[in-house]
């Protein structure tokens, strides 16, 4: 039997995107402990950081946390594109005075191969898993819905949502155009309808027999409650959340989130296709093609290494600031005051419609 969004509990609709990089046990806590679903997003965390930010959100709430997993196909590193990359970033690290590395590491391993992390997300437990890039094999899904486990996947497109439906995942969140971070594309050189949130919502829930999580441009709660007419029974927001307290954002990511301004769709930080804010990062690859780019997660060893080496000069503005086309609707406040908002906006917004 599937499990549902119902048997969560929420007390409003509305899920934390698990933000990998940013998200963190305090800010997962706040959020469950206010009636939403809280997130870690573990893509990017070894199994020791994952087993330790898990505990320290136990330790917090017993609220429903979703657990975040990124299931991208292991790629090959080109040789010759990673080595005319690192020549084409030499000059940008000396403006900082630091050298490029001589190679580049897969520094992130993918859930479908790594067991270890198969095995703290089975001994953990929770509420519930969700997976980006894909999917895990079906055999570790199927022991993962023996442990009571709620399992979502993320989906750009129809055709990714009915792979996810098929696979018995019990809710597909609806990727729009518009969401922040990296595209849950499962074949990332795949084409890309890039449809909004509200059509993309529309299109699965009127397709799918699973429930539909909207998610992309979704910054407060009349946003929320208008998902909800699109036919999705809750709302993913994470763009939203960046500016709390409790995230790991740095100093500098808040400081552009608060200057608002356009967001562009790259690939050059990471090796994925990912929504940014506009920043040097974003404006020194703006004339990059997609050819020029090493796989993921190689490319993002270089891009973390420029930023490491900016940001000891002084230059906030090489990180991987993800962030939805909605950002300058941000609000700086703490995540409870944050869903306290939400929820009367939510409440207002179904007053105004009655």
């Amino acid at each position: 039997m599937r499990k549902t969004i119902e048997d969560l509990s929420l007390d409003i609709p509305v899920f934390q995107a698990p933000m990998a990089g940013t998200s963190t046990p305090a800010l997962a806590a706040a959020v469950a402990n206010a009636g939403g679903l809280g997130a870690l997003g573990l893509g990017a965390a070894s199994v020791e950081t994952a087993a330790k930010m898990i505990a320290e959100t136990a330790a917090m709430t017993g609220g429903p946390i979703n657990l975040n997993f990124f299931c991208h196909k292991p790629m090959e590193l080109r040789e010759e594109v990673a080595r005319d990359w690192i020549a084409r970033s030499k000059s940008r690290f000396e403006r900082f005075e630091a050298a490029p590395p001589n190679e580049l590491h897969e520094i992130y391993q993918s859930f479908v191969v790594n067991q270890a992390m198969f095995e703290l997300l089975l001994e953990s437990a929770p509420a519930v898993a969700s997976f980006h890039f894909g999917l895990p094999a079906e055999d570790k899904l199927a022991a993962l819905r023996d442990r009571g486990i709620m399992l979502i996947a993320s989906a750009v497109s129809l055709e990714d949502a009915r792979r996810v439906e098929a696979a018995g995942i019990d809710a597909v969140v609806a990727q729009g155009w518009s969401a922040g971070g990296h595209r849950g594309l499962i074949d990332e050189n795949g084409p890309d309808e890039r449809l909004d949130t509200e059509a993309l919502t529309r299109l699965l829930a009127k397709n799918l027999s699973i429930p539909v999580i909207a998610a992309g441009g979704l910054m407060d709660g009349a946003d929320v409650r208008a998902s909800l007419s699109w036919g999705a029974e809750a709302a993913q927001l994470g763009t939203a959340f960046i500016g709390c307290p409790e995230t790991a954002a740095d100093d500098g990511f808040r400081a552009r989130l608060a200057e608002g301004g356009k967001t562009v769709m790259t690939r050059a930080i990471s090796g994925r296709p990912a929504r940014c804010l506009d920043n040097e990062f974003t404006k020194w690859t703006a004339d990059v093609s997609d050819a020029e780019v090493p796989a993921y997660p190689y490319t993002y060893d270089l891009g973390k290494a420029l930023n490491a080496a900016a940001k000891a000069k002084g230059e906030p503005g090489y990180g991987a600031q993800w962030a939805g086309s909605e950002a300058s609707r941000a609000r700086f406040l703490p995540a409870a005051k944050l869903m306290q908002a939400l929820k009367e906006e939510f409440e207002a917004a179904d007053a105004d419609v009655a």
